[in-house]
């Protein structure tokens, strides 16, 4: 069993004095607006793009949340006392004056159910193996014996071509929330059932979506995961799902997305070298939260 909060060692905490810890801040908020650049200007002018939107509307986290730095657990910025994160909510007085830092039992007492959740997801997923025969096939069974599908843009093959695909082909879809966008027809051609209930037995490394939900579940922990980490867990999600785009049905060439036929042998084999590499980035990505939120409890049992 994992050590509760209440269990936690009590470690002398890290002290950053206020110009390294404001330094970190900075580059931190020059980094996320760089990766958010592109999208807050589409927004600003009311357009839409295919590909990008899919990290702001399904993951509904704002570019500002994206923005805001936090240290993760166990580390006190001197001199925070005076800034604008001391009205900002989980922070606590630290053990020096001036000081303040995540109060991270306080977060994880009354965020129990979430956090064990989050903790339970991440921690399984790692310690499974991936699978790497689904070929992206989930986005063709989104559109699979359908005259209109959820995005307006045109299937590179056409809809019977689509079809056929999905029809020589087994479904292996191990991810409830691309299973729940499956058609009517296509629901009973997977191998599995996912529901919300079997998430954690099912959740794999080799999921592209699995992947990219890294980024989810880092936003859900807050200020428990230092702010370096969450962006490396969206620049994740963005190579993610380029790959998912590329692999999918729709003509996405005219947003640079280059297709990535996985009808065919050459697009199958470059499809899953690509998916291992997304499975070693998120796994490391796993164990890099796991360890800055939890310290020492990583691995304990």
């Amino acid at each position: 069993m994992t050590l509760t909060s209440l269990e936690r060692p009590t470690l002398p905490p890290t002290r950053l004095a206020e110009p390294d810890w404001r330094s970190r801040e900075r580059a931190h908020a020059e980094r996320a607006d760089a990766l958010t650049a592109a999208h807050r200007e589409r927004a600003s002018r009311g357009e839409k793009h295919p590909v990008w939107d899919f990290l702001f509307t399904y993951y509904s986290y704002s570019p500002a949340q994206l923005r805001r730095w936090h240290p993760g657990p166990g580390v006190e910025l001197e001199g925070a006392d005076r800034d604008a994160r001391s009205a900002w909510r989980w922070y606590t007085a630290g053990s020096t004056p001036g000081s303040l830092a995540v109060d991270h039992a306080a977060l994880e007492r009354e965020k129990a159910p979430l956090v064990r959740g989050v903790e339970r997801i991440l921690r399984s997923t790692a310690a499974r193996p991936g699978r790497f025969g689904c070929f992206g096939l989930h986005e063709w069974a989104m559109v699979y014996r359908q005259d209109e599908h959820r995005h307006p843009v045109p299937l590179r093959l056409g809809r019977e071509a689509t079809d056929a695909v999905v029809e020589s082909h087994e479904l292996r879809c191990t991810h409830i929330d691309a299973f729940r966008f499956f058609t009517p027809d296509a629901v009973p051609l997977n191998r599995f059932a996912p529901t919300r209930e079997t998430q954690p037995e099912l959740e794999q490394p080799g999921c592209l979506h699995a992947g990219m939900d890294v980024y989810k579940w880092a936003m859900k922990l807050g200020p428990l995961v230092p702010g370096e980490l969450l962006l490396d867990a969206f620049e994740l999600a963005r190579d993610i799902r380029l790959l998912d785009m590329r692999a999918s049905p729709y003509d996405m060439r005219p947003w640079g997305a280059e297709p990535v036929a996985i009808e065919t042998p050459e697009g199958k084999a470059e499809y899953v070298r690509r998916q291992r590499a997304f499975a070693e980035r998120s796994n490391a990505l796993r164990a890099l939260i796991l360890a800055a939120w939890q310290g020492d409890r990583v691995g304990a049992a």
